[in-house]
């Protein structure tokens, strides 16, 4: 399989760069360039690109503006930032992004971003195969995406999320769920025994599961208040959630949401 490839970076010599190391891959065809976020749209509006490898710091709209931007487009590209600032990469994933890269890019990580991006496209295609206990579902293409967009006709809400397990879509019942979090630019589901990759963010996943079961205790966790087993006072004003999966994690709760916390709990 072969991914249309668009680059976007305002600086010539990076775009340069980029194509000479994307030149080492059989299944990359560059068929576009941009020097601007406003180019690019116009671009990406014009033909189905499958990837976009796309700067954040340009002039006039930002990478991160025009990722939020595709999102609300029939057809979107997967989104690989490629950036020489470390700063941006949760706002990044916010955007759907399959990866975040740091100027100069390694081969080793491009080739690991390129691989995400050939195995959504190969599941798009083909349709997802689901695992959910012993039974497979197949979920048509496009509606494992985090569009974050509400439940209307057409649509089908459920309080199953996906995620990954094994090469495999799994849909975990918000039962399941112990807490989600960021881990390294990464949102993860934790259930009672496994550790499960979502493109979800957390703000998605906050909005789709039950508000009055689960709770955003810190800016990188969303725990499930059901799953809780202790509360344990930490310092300054904060608390570490006890959850009951098999290692007895502790999640943290940061001073802003303590008090929240106790208002909910009553203490």
């Amino acid at each position: 399989m072969k991914l249309r490839a668009l680059i976007v970076d305002d600086e010539y010599p990076a775009r340069e760069e980029l194509r000479f190391a994307l030149s080492n891959f059989d299944n990359i065809e560059i068929v576009g360039e941009a020097a601007n976020a406003q180019e690019a749209m116009a671009l990406i509006k014009a033909l189905d690109y499958q990837v976009l490898f796309l700067d954040i710091s340009m002039p006039g709209m930002t990478g991160l503006e025009l990722g939020s931007a595709i999102q609300e487009l029939p057809r979107q590209p997967q989104i690989i930032f490629v950036t020489a600032y470390d700063e941006h990469a949760v706002q990044a994933f916010e955007v759907n992004a399959v990866d975040y890269l740091l100027k100069p890019v390694e081969h080793g990580r491009l080739k690991k971003a390129i691989d995400k991006v050939v195995k959504i496209t190969q599941e798009s295609l083909s349709g997802v195969e689901v695992m959910t206990g012993s039974s497979e579902i197949i979920v048509p293409e496009g509606d494992l995406r985090a569009s974050g967009a509400q439940p209307g006709q057409g649509q089908i809400k459920i309080d199953r999320i996906p995620a990954e397990k094994q090469g495999k879509t799994v849909l975990v019942a918000e039962s399941d769920i112990f807490f989600a979090f960021t881990e390294q630019d990464y949102i993860y589901i934790k259930t009672h025994a496994d550790k499960l990759f979502t493109r979800f963010t957390l703000k998605e996943l906050e909005a789709r599961l039950n508000p009055s079961v689960f709770f955003r205790t810190h800016r990188c966790y969303l725990v499930n208040l059901h799953k809780v087993r202790e509360i344990v006072p930490f310092f300054n004003g904060t608390y570490n959630l006890v959850v009951e999966d098999k290692e007895n994690s502790e999640v943290p709760v940061s001073r802003a949401q303590a008090k929240k916390l106790r208002k909910i709990l009553g203490f």
